[in-house]
């Protein structure tokens, strides 16, 4: 089964509009029915597709006979909300859409109701863990090639240590498949279709395990593990055998839904943040909640060790990037996420910054040790402002990336300073900071002569002329203070007393600043 919720996401990009849902988003489908006979007699299904219906009203008047919750009905003559009254979720197809290409699509969701990798919807997969362990008499797991888990089966017998905490973690721990990878498993599982048996080890809580390989042709998908004593042999290692193609079939058909998903999802998220009239419309497809969001900017990098790195490393880690975040941590995503350019772009439901640095924080987790993210979060954004959203995030991900890696994402509303000053320094950096006036002249001089008029000049303003603080900040008496700022007087165009030329002078400086702490 299926919720509501994913059919309209996933039928939006067929072209199907939900345009009335007095029903929850969440509501579960279980059922697709069809009209049968001229009068268009129905059996009884919660997802009714009113082919022949020569209008809505008539569609909503055969789904509430079949006791459907959504009517998918073809765009024609009619009142797009006349399932209001009668409580039924109305979806209008476009006239270019094929009603065979359409119910393929809606049985393959409702009926089969399959996971895909996008972390959306139940899955079948946990059935077939099922069905192969009492085929092989032994507690399943089935992991796709990074180790996480995507099914496992509820026949226990043989559970081991190991075992509770990978189904709990919902991937192999780090250590365990460390020695997977010490006794040559995964070498094993990508040029072999052969069971390999893995032996016993009380050091990892590990009973016996027998592992095999789920593959498309050459391409590694996955991977089926049965807890076992001994090799498996006769019946019970071809059950196996025959189980990981299933899988593997399985598999395919998982990732061909993500991949649908995603594009659709990446093509609505970037129609937000260049601005579309129709926002709430493309909210309601995407199924993010009504309120404010944050736009967040990611950018991974494959980090230079011993040797330079090429541009497809960093195209490699955006995409993974993208994979991860589209993934979902666990089986669900609080975000929706889109690639535009080198860009990883969410857009995250919250009030708060914390919740994007969160967020940040377990996509870098998921990604491999050599990848450096740097990211930026915008302030928070009714939907039609998101166009201006994605700028404050582009802004803040540069920002981030003049910093630490480790340092946390700046939020817009948090750095908004910084940012203006970024402004200010990128208008620099083209030769527009006056080569001459008083900041230049007592850079010069200071130069020229080893004086420290230029950091004293700094203190005093940032002291807001309050030359015994100045002069804690310098380490020097009062009296050196004001010494100092008489003889700068002297020898450059310096006016203290007006107080526009001391804000641009404040300016100048933070614009040559950098970002860093003041010299001294």
């Amino acid at each position: 089964m299926v919720r509501l919720d994913r059919l309209v996401n996933v039928l939006g990009g067929y072209g199907v509009r939900l345009v009335c849902c007095p029903v929850p988003r969440a509501t579960e489908l279980r059922g697709v029915v069809i009209p049968e006979g001229p009068a268009g007699r129905v059996v009884v299904g919660d997802v009714l597709l009113a082919v022949g219906a020569g209008s809505v009203e008539e569609a909503v008047r055969w789904g509430v006979a079949a006791k459907a919750v959504v009517v998918l009905v073809r765009a024609g003559e009619g009142d797009a909300s006349a399932g209001e009254a009668e409580g039924v979720a109305v979806m209008v197809v476009d006239s270019e859409v094929s009603w065979s290409e359409l119910a393929g699509v809606v049985y393959g969701l409702v009926l089969e109701g399959r996971e895909t990798e996008s972390g959306r919807g139940p899955t079948d997969l946990f059935a077939l863990a099922d069905s192969l362990a009492d085929a092989v008499d032994g507690a399943v797991t089935i992991e796709d090639r990074l180790s996480r888990v995507l099914a496992y089966s509820s026949l226990q017998q043989h559970a081991d240590p190991a075992r509770v905490e990978t189904i709990l973690g919902r991937q192999v721990p780090e250590r365990l498949r460390a020695e997977f990878e010490a006794r040559g498993v995964f070498a094993h599982l990508e040029v072999s279709d052969e069971p390999l048996f893995v032996a016993a080890d009380a050091k990892y809580g590990l009973t016996g395990r027998m592992a095999v390989a789920a593959r498309a042709g050459r391409e590694l998908l996955g991977s089926v593990w049965v807890a076992c004593d001994e090799p498996l042999d006769g019946p019970r290692r071809r059950a196996l055998v025959e189980g990981a193609r299933t899988v593997a079939l399985h598999l395919l058909r998982s990732r061909a839904s993500a991949d649908l998903e995603r594009q659709v999802e990446s093509d609505l998220v970037i129609r937000l943040l260049e601005g579309t009239a129709d926002a709430a419309t493309v909210v309601s497809r995407l199924g993010l909640p009504p309120g404010p969001v944050r736009a967040i900017a990611v950018r991974p990098r494959m980090a230079a060790e011993r040797h330079a790195t090429r541009p497809d490393d960093d195209h490699a880690a955006l995409l993974l990037a993208f994979e991860r975040a589209t993934t979902g941590f666990g089986w669900s995503r609080p975000g929706r996420s889109a690639l535009a350019g080198n860009t990883l772009y969410t857009l995250l439901p919250g009030e708060g910054a914390t919740a994007g640095r969160r967020w940040v924080a377990q996509l870098r987790a998921t990604l491999p040790a050599q990848v450096t993210v740097s990211a930026g979060i915008s302030a928070t954004a009714a939907t039609p402002d998101l166009p201006a959203a994605r700028q404050e995030a582009d802004e803040c991900l540069a920002l981030h990336e003049r910093r630490s890696p480790d340092a946390a994402p700046p939020a817009y509303d948090e750095a908004w300073n910084d940012i203006l000053l970024q402004r200010l320094r990128t208008a620099a950096r083209t030769g527009r900071v006056p080569a001459r006036g008083p900041v230049a002249e007592l850079r010069r001089y200071d130069e020229e002569h080893a004086t420290r008029y230029l950091p004293t000049l700094r203190a005093w303003l940032e002291a807001q002329g309050d030359h015994a603080q100045a002069a804690a900040r310098l380490g020097v008496h009062e009296n050196t203070v004001r010494n100092r700022l008489r003889k700068m007087e002297a020898v450059t165009s310096l006016d203290l007393r007006d107080a526009r030329k001391r804000l641009a002078m404040m300016v100048e400086l933070a614009i040559a600043d950098e970002g860093g702490p003041p010299e001294e």
